[in-house]
């Protein structure tokens, strides 16, 4: 064993000095070739141009602000339409018959409401039953400035009436055209609620449009607009006016709820559409009543649902409910149960209230009536009467 280690230690000796000579060699061979290399060739240098800044880091995105800017807009609006319309809206006063109260005491009651002047001559518009009964009326001015007023004429069956005040260069309203309103559009009145306060605003939207009041057994208020904006007792009469400032209906009443099921309502108010108001006031500042058209039946609007109810073969128009004898419609042939769908080519549907088409035409003129009788359709000839007063 012992001899067998001696006779490696040459062949070891020998490999070690063999690599140790072969890394010497070789490291003075790398040498030489780096330098000679270095030799041929400068050294590589990197341009300033391929020198690229790190981005900045983007900067902090601004918080959105859209619905501020929408609420400053809306809110400008309103107060611009307020100054210009506000001057125009007057508080009516009513002193009516004096009479004997309970203790013996003679007095004289009186009832407020409101008006807006459209026209520079001063012809003031307001509601019938703002008027009704009276023995004087008069006016306080947005200024405060008080002024007796002359009744020009009423019509019941729209709840109009137009006053006259002495004086010119009057502040005034312009009527806008009601037929282009919309459910959501936004609307403000002007009235003096309660009586007292007198230029009250408020704000609101179109609820709702073509609604239909019963104001008795004989008649209703058709085509209204319904608004949720308040409108408080003093303010009928007053106008319901359009962002753009124009006067898009006459405020005539409120719903406080419902009489039979004895529910509570709120925000339901109504207004004479601007359209009706301007036909109505023209006949009443030109002769102090309105002729108006008579056919002599009574009627109730066609609807989806009452056309379903009824089993009706048409969704729109007027159903008729009773011809009365010896009136243009009865010599004409009209029937209960016909629904009267036109008027001389005229539809009648939620955008042309029956109201309104018959109005389009004068007292003695003859019209052409389309009817639905029971699925067969009919046209009949009539000669429009007017309507007893």
């Amino acid at each position: 064993m012992s001899r067998e280690r001696l006779g490696c230690w040459p062949l070891t000796l020998i490999i070690v000095l063999s690599l140790l000579a072969g890394g010497v060699a070789g490291g003075l061979a790398g040498a030489t070739a780096v330098v000679w290399l270095m030799g041929q060739n400068p050294p590589l240098t990197l341009s300033a141009a391929t020198v690229q800044p790190s981005p900045p880091p983007p900067p902090a995105a601004s918080p959105v602000s859209l619905p501020s800017v929408i609420t400053l807009q809306e809110e400008s609006a309103t107060t611009e339409v307020v100054k210009k319309v506000g001057p125009a809206v007057v508080t009516v006063v009513n002193l009516k018959m004096p009479r004997w109260d309970f203790w013996g005491n003679l007095t004289q009651p009186r009832s407020l409401g409101s008006g807006v002047i459209i026209d520079p001559q001063g012809y003031v518009v307001t509601n019938n039953h703002v008027v009704e009964g009276n023995e004087s009326l008069s006016v306080i001015m947005a200024s405060g400035d008080r002024k007796d007023a002359e009744l020009m004429g009423t019509d019941v069956f729209s709840d109009l009436a137009v006053l006259h005040i002495e004086g010119d260069n009057f502040p005034v309203a312009e009527l806008g055209d009601s037929s282009q309103l919309q459910p959501g559009e936004r609307v403000i009145a002007i009235g003096s609620a309660l009586g007292n306060f007198r230029n009250t605003v408020t704000a609101g939207v179109i609820s709702g449009l073509e609604r239909s009041i019963a104001v008795d057994e004989s008649f209703a208020l058709e085509g209204l607009i319904q608004t949720d904006t308040a409108i408080n007792h003093g303010n009928s009469g007053g106008p319901l006016v359009n962002l753009q400032g124009q006067v898009i209906g006459i405020n005539t009443l409120i719903i406080r709820g419902d009489s039979y099921s004895r529910d509570v309502a709120e925000g339901l108010g109504f207004a004479i559409p601007s359209n009706t108001v301007r036909l109505v006031v023209e006949q009443l500042i030109a002769k102090g009543r309105v002729s108006r058209p008579f056919l002599g039946i009574s009627h109730r609007e066609v609807t989806p649902r009452l056309a379903a109810y009824y089993n009706l073969a048409v969704s729109q128009g007027v159903l008729v409910l009773q011809v009365a004898p010896g009136t243009p419609a009865g010599r004409a042939g009209l029937k209960v149960g016909d629904v009267i769908v036109a008027i001389s080519g005229d539809p009648i549907n939620p955008e042309n209230p029956f109201i309104n088409v018959l109005m389009r035409h004068k007292v003695g003129e003859t019209v052409t009536l389309s009817v639905n009788r029971f699925g067969r359709e009919l046209t009949l000839e009539v000669t429009l009467g007017e309507r007893p007063y």
